[in-house]
Formats: structure tokens, C-alpha cells, sequence
């Protein structure tokens, strides 16, 4: 029975998924100082005491890190992480006092992103109340950091600034390597054995087998004798975010003991020796050849990879070798079809399936994408990567490297092209892959509304300033890490090999109404 006290209101529609939501009104203070408790700072000059008094003083501080060994960005108990670093290298440089260490709500501290374990950031921003005098402030604020940390610069903001609440939106860019959108480099299982007897028969992954490298959970469960040292690899897989744990070996020649001679995924103790660097490049299909100088070079069969490469391409570390390139290129036809696919997600959508615990009626799951595309080649120690940028208000926890898995899967044709839209269904529970976290980092926090605010009083809090700086770091710290990694690790290249109906089933469903129709893996469907 109905309370006929009770009011009832509706809350209003939801926007279009074409227009912005309204940003919320934060109520900005007219104050343009932070005055607080001052300091005193006791010097000798020349046997005379003398005192100089100090104020806190409200700033927003531009820097930017290499994820690599941190848990993350937002501070963890137990966990090596970025603002832990930070709050440590404030309080060593004077900036934050006894009182308030490890304590950061007294100096209200605020960060505009948080980024997951692994990932990293070139254009982060924190804001707080500090000790900024005497002049040196940022010099002290490097020195007690790592070089995977580097402060740019700090700008004065309003008494009532935060990071976090006044940043209008977030760029990102993921770096997925070119041979990721090739249906035929490094295929699964299944596309192997689907592919015998076609005119694009396909063999098994040189590349992986001769590093010693497999996914046992991906690539069937076997009992493998492993020589040498070995460690653990994990690869995220669910919404739950389970892991594929595998142990793999990074010595060549992983042998079964069962000896199943037909399994066409089982380790080769084969070892290609190319003489000069080159030969025995023809014999090898959807492999890896390591030339002389240690580089590697990405052997791809595609037959209908004959498109040159266009747009824009970036070169870093322009003393290095020149890329080699591979059948498969980043060419107008893939480049329009993987736009297109990115496309999907612009606008306002419910994104419960590309996230860890966050149900599809929880109103954080609506965020709205301002843009999503793929126009930008940038080649890294020899391997060409695509520079995907996503601008949007924010971000769930693995929403991006998610957004990035599933497009990736539609371009090896692991799944049709109309799952994104199924995926983005409030009522449809989809399976959808997490991309590694490796090529993911924080490109620049934008905070539009309050420059446009204080423009007239207060310095323009954006990256211009620091663009040099930023590009100086990302090539030598990001870039070089993303690319070294894939050469050593193959991180992207075991990924891949997951992407099988096996682990993903639901990359094959879609559920058209009445109606459940199933993608076909056969050889026609690997070929663009």
C-alpha cells in the first residue's frame, strides 16, 4: 500500500548518447589566496641569525612517471606506489611538515586520475597546500624521486582548486603494436586448425614457440617440461577480473610430455639461425626472426596486406635502426575500419561491461566519451605502433584497456562488429577482454572551465608550458619501455593467442532479438 505522504519526484532522462552531459556545478571560491599557518626558518649568514617566514601556499603540480614497478597511482598500504613516492620526496623537500606526513587530508591533496598498476601518466596533475619558498622548490621535489618520476613545474590556483573535482576531462593513449590488427600474426588454436586447407593456411606461431612462451590456460592445458628459470604470467580474462595464470619458460624449446606430434601450437626446439640478419626470412609465416643486432622483426602471410602505410607517423629515438616493416601495415582500409570500430563508444553509453565491479544500474556506469581514434603511427626501436587517444569526462577501472581488447578482437575477426553495440546494452552481460596494461598512459587532464574562470587572475593550468619536457620523458622512459617490453616479454603477442572462443565465448553470441547467431572462425573470416 502506497504511503500518500510520500512525494514522488522522477529524476530527468538521461542525455543523448550524442551530447556531453552538463559538467557539475563546483562551486569555485572568490578567494585567490591560500593563506595558512606560516613557518619559521632559522638561517646563519655570516654569524647572524636571521628568520624568514613562510606560507602554504595552494598549488597544482604537473609531473609525470613510468608505471613500471608501482602498484599504481593512488596510495596503498603495503604497496609501492606513485603518490607514495611523492608524499615522501614532499616531505623531504620541506614542503609538507612534521605534523601532516602521511596525514594528506590536512594539506588537501588531490589527484586528477588515478591509473592501475602498470600504467603510466605524462601529463598528471595533484593539487594541495604547500611550502613552496624558498625558491627550488621543484630541484628539491626531483631530487628525492626516482628518475621514473619527474616534476615539470607548479602553478598557483584558487583557495578552493581541486584536481580531481575541477578537471572537465581526461586524455589517454593506448599503443597497440600494428601486428595486434592482423588477423594472421600470432592466431589461436582454433584459427589454425580452421585454416588448413585454404588458400591462407595458416601455421603455428614461431615466434612464441621458439621463446619458450604459452598461455596454458589459452592455448590448452598440457603438462609441460620446462627448462630453465621460469615465472609467472598472468592475463586478465573476465569482468571479474579473473586471471589466465600460466607458467611459462624464457628458454627456447618447451617440450610435452605427452609428445602430441599434430598439436599445431606445441613448442618448437627448432632454432632459426638467420645469416647476416636476413636469411631465412622467406620460410617463416606469422613469425619472429631475430636479426643480428638483437631487433625484431614481425613476419606476417597476409595476403591482403599490400596497402601502404599512411598518416602520420612519429619517429623516436631517430638514431636507431629503421623499422622493418612487415607484410600487414597500418594502411587507409585498416585505419578506417578500426575508426570506425572506435567510433562506437563516442558519446554518453553504459559501460557495466567494460569495467570490474560495477552493475549495469549503478549510474557510475554511464560515462560519456568525447572522442576515440586511431590516426597516429609512431615507430619504437623498430616496431610500429598504433597511437590510439581517448578524451573523455572519466574513466572506470579498466575501462580503456577493455574498450581497446574487444576492438582489437573485431579486427582479427574474433567477434563481429555489431558486439560492440551489444556490449554497450544496459541488459546484455557480455565477457569482454582486458588489452595489457603496458601500452596504456595518461596523455593530459584538462581543466576548461576554470581557466576560463580565472583566466583573468590566475595562470592557464595546462601542459603548454611543459611540452617539451613531457615529450623529452615519454620517449625516453614510456615509449622505450612499451617497445622494449613487447621484444623481450611478447606481451601483446601472448594476449592475442587468448582471444579464442574458449576463453571469450561470448565473442561469438550475439543475440539479435529472437535470434542467436554465431561468428564463423574459418580462414574467409581471418582475411579482411
Amino acid at each position: 500500500m502506497e504511503n500518500p505522504d510520500t512525494e514522488t519526484t522522477r529524476s530527468p532522462p538521461p542525455p543523448p548518447p550524442d551530447q556531453e552531459p552538463d559538467p557539475k556545478k563546483l562551486k569555485m571560491s572568490t578567494t585567490t589566496t591560500s593563506d595558512d599557518e606560516d613557518t619559521t626558518t632559522t638561517t646563519n649568514i655570516e654569524g647572524n641569525t636571521k628568520k624568514q617566514r613562510y606560507k602554504r601556499r595552494k598549488v597544482a603540480i604537473f609531473f609525470a612517471y613510468c608505471g613500471v614497478g608501482y602498484q599504481g597511482m593512488q596510495k596503498n598500504p603495503g604497496a609501492k606506489t606513485i603518490e607514495g613516492d611523492l608524499e615522501e620526496a614532499l616531505y623531504h623537500s620541506g614542503a609538507v611538515p612534521e605534523q601532516d606526513r602521511n596525514n594528506p587530508k590536512r594539506y588537501d591533496w588531490a589527484r586528477s586520475a588515478r591509473t592501475d598498476k602498470g600504467v603510466s601518466a605524462v601529463g598528471q596533475v595533484v593539487s594541495g597546500r604547500f611550502y613552496v619558498d624558498p625558491p627550488g622548490f621543484i630541484d628539491r621535489l626531483n631530487s628525492n624521486l626516482s628518475p621514473q618520476i619527474r616534476i615539470f613545474g607548479y602553478k598557483r590556483v584558487t583557495a578552493s582548486f581541486n584536481a580531481k573535482k575541477f578537471c572537465d576531462r581526461r586524455r589517454y593513449v593506448y599503443l597497440i603494436p600494428v601486428f595486434a590488427l592482423d588477423p594472421n600474426s600470432h592466431p589461436n588454436r582454433e584459427t589454425v586448425m580452421a585454416s588448413l586447407g585454404s588458400e591462407n593456411e595458416l601455421v603455428k606461431c614461431l615466434e612464441c614457440s621458439e621463446r619458450g612462451r604459452k598461455v596454458v590456460g589459452a592455448m590448452g592445458k598440457r603438462n609441460y617440461e620446462l627448462r630453465g628459470s621460469s615465472f609467472e604470467l598472468g592475463i586478465s580474462s573476465n569482468n571479474e577480473d579473473a586471471r589466465v595464470d600460466s607458467l611459462v619458460s624464457d628458454e627456447i624449446g618447451v617440450s610435452s610430455k605427452n609428445g602430441d606430434a599434430n598439436y599445431l601450437n606445441s613448442e618448437s626446439t627448432e632454432e632459426i639461425k638467420p645469416e647476416n640478419g636476413d636469411s631465412g626470412s622467406n620460410q617463416v609465416q606469422d613469425g619472429i626472426l631475430d636479426s643480428s643486432d638483437g631487433s625484431t622483426d614481425i613476419v606476417s602471410s597476409s595476403p591482403n596486406a599490400a596497402n601502404a602505410t599512411t598518416g602520420e607517423e612519429e619517429k623516436v629515438n631517430g638514431d636507431e635502426k629503421p623499422a622493418k616493416r612487415s607484410n600487414f601495415s597500418y594502411g587507409d582500409n585498416v585505419k578506417e575500419r578500426f575508426n570506425r570500430i572506435l567510433k562506437y563508444y563516442e558519446g554518453t553509453h553504459n559501460f557495466h561491461n567494460f569495467t570490474t565491479r560495477t552493475k549495469a544500474e549503478d549510474p557510475a556506469a554511464r560515462r560519456f566519451i568525447v572522442s576515440f581514434n586511431a590516426n597516429v603511427i609512431v615507430t619504437v626501436e623498430g616496431m610500429e605502433f598504433v597511437k590510439c587517444e581517448v578524451v573523455g569526462q572519466s574513466f572506470m577501472l579498466h575501462q580503456i584497456r577493455k574498450m581497446i581488447g574487444l576492438a582489437v578482437a573485431i579486427m582479427r575477426n574474433c567477434a563481429p562488429e555489431s558486439l560492440i553495440e551489444k556490449a554497450l546494452q544496459k541488459d546484455v552481460n557480455i565477457n569482454v577482454p582486458t588489452a595489457p596494461e603496458v601500452g596504456l598512459y595518461l596523455d593530459e587532464c584538462f581543466f576548461s572551465s576554470y581557466n576560463k574562470k580565472w583566466k583573468d587572475s590566475h595562470e592557464e593550468l595546462s601542459m603548454k608550458a611543459y611540452e617539451q619536457e613531457a615529450e623529452d620523458f615519454k620517449m625516453k622512459h614510456i615509449y622505450t619501455h612499451i617497445a622494449s617490453t613487447e621484444h623481450k616479454e611478447g606481451v601483446v603477442a601472448l594476449w592475442l593467442h587468448s582471444l579464442n572462443h574458449r576463453n571469450y565465448p561470448d565473442l561469438r553470441v550475439v543475440d539479435d532479438g529472437n535470434a542467436t547467431n554465431k561468428i564463423s572462425t574459418d580462414a574467409e573470416n581471418m582475411v579482411e
